[in-house]
């Protein structure tokens, strides 16, 4: 199989293969297994469209409309009028990464056989990631149960020949003619195949699978920051020792604590509290770290058991069971799925809390044990890092109240037979401006710790080795380090981008070897 090529069968995807597919344009193939299932699942549905008896979803009207047995002469315009008038979502448009996932993960619960979509439908699916052709979704319409409705709406829209598109290149065309000019043939849809193109969590899904790539390397790039603030405050890492965080068996601050320790190894900066009578234990923003860090790392792999879940799922209604039994389910309530998303907010907020508490540490002359104030080259006529906190002290305010949960609201619809909704796709949303300003306030710590680290230095401190690839390869980046008062926002852009793209966990693990 082509390193390029993400294979779809019938026993759902992996986290791996949403994100090759929705963020580096990974093509998509038909297992053969996969086809047949299609195939079979669909002359179920054919049969059961041949019977005078209803059968929702199939040969009835949907929602609160299913009481009406719709005519067979009728049923191709039920299926298109579902899609028209689902696709009504309103607001700015949805990241194309977002909507590629959406696509993704509809074709991927297609494909396993319970859908009773044709097989054509789900090549023209596949053919359209191919082409990089993107519907284009709106950040409203989706109440995250009886699946993503209006943003999958779009999508199938798109299958249709109908609305609006983004091609390859980035321009917004109709959709028609993005077909036309990749030789794609728009989708007719029959009995059942317009519904079944609506009804999933895949948007809240494939949201919560990126989220989940971006904190690992977020957590990571956390550990690195607090053991580089841990360094310029002189803290001590004794309570990073191995044996401390075995008697508190909790796997993820295990796991900090030794990312923090293999980041400090060799330091010279680190243990001074000898030096500092007053000072018998470090904060708790600094001695705390691997207990916080760690339990946000335990959070995501409860999230990440989830998810893993949700992607071998068929999520649909109704399903088509391999005994032929057609069946309505509620399988479509995003409701597991919202609830981690909430709660990755809730640890993403405490997150940034802390790294904001030790950036403040670091900036403050009467507790950063000997660093000049704010960091600053010639404090008074310089102001050194001052706003840069403010900057990140805002974002920490936003964190917190992106970590209100959505999935504690419901709002019923569709007079009353959905009265009860995850708000899953809106968790799912909030927590991506989260994972974004947890980015930047990582970042601005990073910035203000390789600045101490460096003026530590200058004091004639050696800093540890993974801590100086750390400092040289920001300062690379674009970010430099101390000196007069500059324009700073580049600095801190610089910083953002280090961090966002993973490069900071690059820098070090030459030196401490893979941090986990």
């Amino acid at each position: 199989m082509d390193m390029h090529t993400v294979v779809v069968g019938t026993s759902g995807t992996t986290a791996e293969d949403v994100v090759a597919v929705a963020r580096h344009g990974a093509r998509v193939e038909l297992s053969a297994a996969a086809v047949e299932a299609l195939a079979a699942a669909r002359l179920i549905v054919d049969a059961l469209a041949a019977k005078p008896e209803p059968v929702y979803g199939v040969s009835t009207g949907f929602g609160a409309l299913a009481s009406r047995h719709i005519s067979p002469e009728l049923r191709a315009q039920l299926q298109r009028n579902i899609v028209r008038s689902h696709a009504a979502g309103m607001g700015p448009r949805v990241e194309r990464e977002v909507v590629r996932a959406l696509m993704f993960l509809r074709l991927k619960t297609v494909a396993s056989g319970h859908t009773g979509v044709r097989p054509e439908v789900a090549q023209t699916m596949a053919d359209l990631l191919n082409a990089g052709i993107t519907p284009v979704v709106h950040e409203y319409g989706s109440l995250g149960c009886s699946g993503d409705l209006a943003p999958l709406s779009h999508c199938a829209l798109t299958l249709m020949g109908e609305g609006d598109a983004e091609g390859p290149d980035g321009a917004v065309r109709p959709a028609g003619e993005l077909l036309a000019a990749h030789g794609i043939t728009p989708v007719e849809l029959r009995e059942k195949e317009g519904l079944a193109l609506l009804n999933g969590t895949d948007g809240m899904l494939g949201m919560l699978v990126m989220a989940l790539a971006d904190l690992k390397n977020l957590y990571t790039s956390a550990d690195i920051t607090a053991a580089l603030s841990l360094e310029a405050l002189l803290g001590t890492d004794k309570v990073l020792a191995p044996e401390l965080h075995a008697i508190r068996p909790h796997p993820g601050q295990g796991v900090s604590a030794d990312n923090m320790l293999r980041v400090l190894a060799g330091s010279g900066l680190t243990g001074h509290h000898q030096d500092d009578a007053p000072r018998v234990q470090d904060a708790y923003s600094v001695r705390c770290a691997p207990q916080v860090n760690g339990a946000g790392r335990d959070t995501l792999d409860h999230a990440a058991v989830v998810a893993g879940r949700e992607l071998a799922s068929s999520v649909d209604n109704p399903v088509v069971l391999p005994d032929g039994r057609v069946e309505s389910n509620g399988n479509f309530h995003g409701a597991p799925v919202a609830y981690v998303l909430d709660f990755l907010a809730i640890v993403a907020a405490d997150l940034g809390s802390i790294c904001e508490r030790r950036t403040d540490r670091l900036l403050d002359k009467n507790r950063s044990h000997g660093l000049p104030p704010f960091l600053a080259d010639d404090a008074g006529v310089d102001s050194g890092l001052m706003i840069a906190q403010y900057t990140q002290a805002a974002l920490v305010s936003e964190m917190k109240r992106l970590a209100v949960p959505a999935s504690a609201d419901s709002i019923p619809s569709s007079a009353m037979q959905e009265d009860h909704v995850s708000m899953g796709w809106s968790a799912a949303r909030k927590l991506r401006t989260a994972v974004d300003n947890l980015t930047r306030i990582v970042a601005v710590e990073l910035y203000a710790a390789t600045r101490a680290v460096e003026i530590r230095a200058a004091q004639g401190l050696t800093p540890a080795p993974a801590s100086q690839a750390a400092v040289d390869a920001l300062r690379a980046a674009g970010a430099e380090g101390p000196g007069p008062d500059r324009f700073l926002a580049p600095d801190l852009a610089a910083a953002d981008t280090f961090v966002r793209e993973g490069r900071l966990v690059a820098a070090v693990e030459p030196v401490t070897g893979p941090l986990a």
